[in-house]
C-alpha cells in the first residue's frame, strides 16, 4: 500500500501529478490517511478558516463554523446555510431549455430534445463559479443531491468523532 504526501495530493488535486504515478495511485489500495491529507490540502487554499468536515465537490464543501453550526460552504466563502437543506436553492441557476441555449455548449444535433430534458446550471452567487449540473425532465423539482450522514461518516468510517 502506498503511503502518498500531503504535496502529492496537492498535485493530484490541481490536476498536475504525472500519467503514470495518477494510475498506480487509482490502481492501489488508498492509504489510509488520504481523506485528512485531502482535506488537509483543500483547507489550505480556502481564504476562510471554517474547518471543512467533508468536501462535496472541488469548490463546495461542509464546514463547522466557529460557532457549531454546520453549513454548505463555497470556496467563495459563500454559505448556502446548514448542511441538511438542499444548498441548491441558494444557488443562481441557468436552465438551458432550448435549442439555442444548448448550441452555446453543443454541436448540432448532438444535444438533448428541450422537451424532454433541461440543463441546470448552478453557481456560487459571489463569484459565479460552477458547482454542478444536473439534466432533468422539463419542471421537475431541483434535486437534493446528497445529504450525507456526518456522524456515521465519522465513526464508521473514519473511527473517530465528529469534532
Amino acid at each position: 500500500m502506498a503511503n502518498y504526501t500531503q504535496e502529492v495530493i496537492a498535485d493530484l488535486v490541481d490536476g498536475k501529478l504525472p500519467w503514470k504515478m495518477l494510475k498506480e495511485m487509482m490502481s492501489n489500495y488508498k492509504d489510509p490517511d488520504r481523506f485528512d491529507k485531502y482535506v488537509a490540502v483543500l483547507q489550505r487554499k480556502q481564504t476562510w478558516q471554517e474547518k471543512i468536515l467533508l468536501p462535496l465537490g472541488p469548490h463546495l464543501f461542509i464546514v463547522r463554523k466557529t460557532d457549531g453550526s454546520i453549513v454548505t460552504k463555497s470556496t467563495s466563502g459563500y454559505e448556502f446555510g446548514d448542511y441538511r437543506q438542499n444548498w441548491k436553492l441558494q444557488a443562481r441557476i441557468y436552465v438551458r431549455d432550448s435549442n439555442e441555449a444548448y448550441r452555446e455548449i453543443y454541436p448540432a444535433l448532438m444535444h438533448a430534445d428541450p422537451k424532454w430534458m433541461e440543463l441546470r446550471e448552478y453557481y456560487d452567487p459571489l463569484d459565479g463559479t460552477l458547482l454542478e449540473i444536473e439534466a432533468v425532465p422539463p419542471g421537475y423539482p431541483i434535486v437534493h443531491s446528497f445529504q450525507p450522514d456526518l456522524e456515521a461518516f465519522y465513526q464508521h468510517w473514519l473511527k473517530r468523532p465528529l469534532h
